[in-house]
């Protein structure tokens, strides 16, 4: 009585995962009391009962034979926490379930769940993996229940894109679904477009997807000339120039900014310029870009170099990020570092956050390990509420208190030494680390203490699948970046082994070489021990160098007592780290924030002229409009031309100048946000209100000024039986498109850039 009493203050209170379960928990005996009457079901009859029941709206009838279809399917019963888990999700909210507790089967009910009441379902993943894996390990329920299903992937063609879209349920990486909305937008007939109208988004791993993904928007870019600059010429100058020196790193390690010395130095490489003069500014730009990859953006924690190319770690998995660039300057500023051929560059076409994404469906619901540590930003930016669903079998992990050093060496030493000895009882043992170089130097130190482990990163991700499954083997040790969304369980013994005997040894234990910027990665960390009630443990080391802490808390004092192996149990030394950690996690909300500050009113002017392009696609309104104001010209054109033919034309015509001042009115925005915030230090303003007042009225006058261009070229552009031959008027559309992810914020947040700006142009008048 007094936990629902707490319950219900904390539902009061609004707090995050409070969402009330009483409802769908209410249903479980009436789901068990028709098992018996559906397991005498011949196959074929599943699927008209399961219809039968969504037609009737009887969630306990779908959840009933749901549960026998997984049983025949897939030989698991679900259980009764895995369908509360489904019937939360089919009230639209975000189901908080642990690690191991079959969070794939129960998204796969309620989307089952939806498709039968009519709904098209799109389940979004954090990776081409996981989808189709889930897609094709939950067909046989699918089958069983009447739903089609379908999953889209990063080499899936047009033509199986349209066959999963039209499934009644479609697997795929949220950036796949992002991307052919991108692409939809170019479309210039209606046979072209690929999607089909949002629906229900059921997002697994939502937190990874609604608040890391929400970071970096979706891009699709088309071919453009490149430009004169050689990032080459300004990578040997950065490389030449000397740290503490001719340039100083701030304390938060994000920017980097030249002294006076090195100024001299780079204006005397240059031939004797003065960088801050208003001729040089694109020269001081590319310096800047440079000496930001020379100095700050590193291999083998920000990004590899595989297979001759640049590939991007996404920090919070620890993975490649496929598909993932930064911004163009910089992305050749780091091609040009490691001495390795400048890919393609474009121009935006037009892109997307994850938030906009999402916002397009009417229904929203999802999964995870780790909501409630987001729930305030579920809410805020999605209005999402999490239903925390308890363990069928309560967790026995052994979570030791943080073992904490004062340099990161000291860390390390210690670090493989515990797991030397827990190695010794025969126990598997998970390192996690925070990136690439740290998980090589820990697999390194282990080697030398004469460990063989296994690693798992970004260089090898493409295997972590059959690494994972091993992890739980005798003896196993594993290290690892980031475990988020690896989407394998590690299983006691491993895929053969006896299961018995690792928990009678213990189970797995975990061991965390550091705090994440996040604490739901670390919980993610340890919820690899202790799945479905399995004996395991877990304890991390922390130091007081690592880069959370120097980063967020960079004048830190140091402990007050150190043992001598460097650990110490000052509190004050562990509140610092808590602190820092506090202090990521509220950067990374501000980031989100600021994107979607910014992103909000440009996602209201994308929409305006969606809905203009998509009558232009699908209607004759082009041609109603430029015969309104060019009636000569289209009496003219049409004694000579078939109708058809000249709707075409027309469309064609206003397509093109639709396409290609959205994709300018982009470009002038994304500078105007670089530089919105000198102009508004300047006057008092608030930048945000600044760049919403220029945003406006640019757009303002926007489709008006696309109707006088469309008119302008229909009264010049050759139009005949064959349609509109834009490429003799030079209204060429890019010759190759292509998609991908941008790095937002790439130098610290706008207010940062603003104040080192005013900061260089001051030290250049001072005396």
């Amino acid at each position: 009585m007094l936990t629902g009493l707490r319950n219900r203050a904390a539902r009061f209170l609004q707090r995050p995962g409070t969402a009330d379960l009483r409802p769908h928990l209410d249903l479980l005996p009436a789901i068990a009391e028709r098992e018996q009457a559906i397991a005498a079901l011949a196959d074929n009859e599943l699927a008209a009962a399961a219809s039968e029941a969504a037609r009737a709206a009887d969630d306990t009838g779908i959840c009933a034979l749901g549960r026998e279809a997984a049983r025949r399917g897939l030989g698991e019963r679900p259980f009764d926490v895995q369908l509360v888990g489904t019937l939360a999700m089919l009230a639209g909210h975000v189901a908080e379930m642990a690690t191991g507790e079959g969070k794939t089967l129960s998204g796969a009910l309620a989307a089952a769940g939806y498709a039968l009441r009519g709904r098209s379902v799109h389940v979004m993943s954090v990776n081409d993996y996981l989808a189709r894996r889930d897609a094709e390990w939950m067909r046989p329920v699918y089958d069983l229940l009447g739903v089609t299903v379908g999953w889209i992937g990063q080499a899936s063609t047009p033509a199986d894109r349209r066959r999963a879209y039209n499934a009644q349920v479609t697997y795929g990486a949220v950036s796949e679904f992002g991307f052919d909305v991108l692409r939809d937008r170019l479309a210039t007939s209606p046979d072209a477009l690929i999607t089909t109208t949002p629906d229900v988004a059921l997002i697994d791993e939502a937190d990874s997807v609604l608040v890391d993904e929400a970071l970096v928007p979706l891009v699709l870019a088309g071919a453009a000339d490149a430009g004169e600059a050689n990032p080459v010429e300004m990578a040997e100058l950065a490389r030449r120039l000397r740290p503490h020196q001719d340039y100083l790193v701030d304390d938060d390690g994000r920017s980097v900014h030249l002294t006076d010395r090195g100024t001299r130095a780079v204006e005397a490489a240059l031939g004797g310029i003065d960088l801050y003069t208003d001729p040089h500014l694109a020269t001081l730009t590319r310096l800047n870009v440079a000496l930001y990859a020379e100095a700050l953006v590193r291999r083998d924690v920000d990004y590899i170099v595989r297979d001759g190319k640049i590939h991007l770690v996404n920090a919070s998995r620890g993975r490649v990020a496929r598909l993932q660039r930064w911004p163009d300057g910089l992305h050749a500023a780091v091609e040009a570092k490691e001495g390795l051929a400048a890919t393609q560059t474009g121009e935006i076409l037009d892109s997307i956050t994850i938030q906009s994404l999402v916002g397009r469906y009417p229904t929203v619901c999802g999964m995870t390990g780790t909501a409630v540590a987001v729930g305030e930003q579920l809410r805020e930016f999605y209005g999402l509420e999490i239903a925390v669903i308890a363990p069928n079998r309560p967790c026995v992990r052994v979570d030791e208190p943080d073992r904490l050093f004062a340099t990161q060496g000291q860390k390390e030493k210690a670090l493989a030494d515990h797991a030397a000895a827990v190695h010794a009882a025969g126990r598997p043992v998970l390192i996690g680390t925070l990136d690439v170089a740290e998980s090589e130097r820990i697999a390194a130190r282990l080697s030398r203490a004469g460990l063989s482990c296994v690693i798992l990163n970004a260089k090898n991700d493409a295997e972590e699948a059959a690494i994972v499954a091993e992890a739980g083997t005798r003896g196993a040790v594993t290290v690892s970046t980031q475990m988020a969304g690896r989407g394998t369980d590690i299983r006691l013994g491993g895929a053969a082994g006896d299961q018995g005997q690792i928990a009678a040894l213990g189970g797995l234990h975990v061991i965390g070489g550091g705090r994440h910027g996040s604490s739901r990665l670390d919980q993610q960390l340890r919820g690899r021990a202790g799945r479905q009630g399995d004996p395991g443990s877990s304890v991390s080391f922390a130091s007081l160098q690592d880069e959370l802490v120097t980063r967020h808390v960079p004048d830190a004092r140091p402990p007050t007592a150190i043992e001598p192996d460097g650990r110490t149990a000052d509190a004050g030394s562990r509140e610092i780290v808590d602190h820092a950690q506090r202090v990521a996690e509220g950067v990374s909300l501000e980031i989100h924030r600021n994107t979607w500050r910014y992103n909000k009113l440009i996602e209201i002017q994308r929409q305006a002229v969606l809905e203009q392009r998509d009558r232009v696609l699908r209607t004759d309104a082009a041609l109603r409009a430029l015969a309104r104001q060019s009636p000569d010209r289209a009496e003219a054109l049409s004694a000579t031309v078939p109708d058809e033919a000249l709707v075409e034309a027309a469309r064609q015509i206003t397509l093109w100048h639709l396409d290609r001042a959205w994709a300018d009115h982009l470009s002038y925005l994304a500078d105007l946000r670089e530089g919105i915030h000198l102009r508004a230090l300047g006057r008092g303003l608030n930048p945000l209100d600044e760049f919403h007042k220029e945003a406006v009225r640019t757009f303002s006058g926007l489709l008006a000024a696309v109707e006088e261009q469309s008119v302008d070229s229909f009264e010049t552009v050759p139009i005949t039986a064959d349609g509109a031959d834009l490429t003799a008027a030079g209204l060429k559309r890019p010759t190759a498109t292509w998609t991908y992810l941008v790095q937002d914020n790439p130098f610290g947040t706008d207010i940062d850039r603003a104040l080192r700006s005013v900061a260089h142009a001051m030290r250049r008048l001072l005396p």
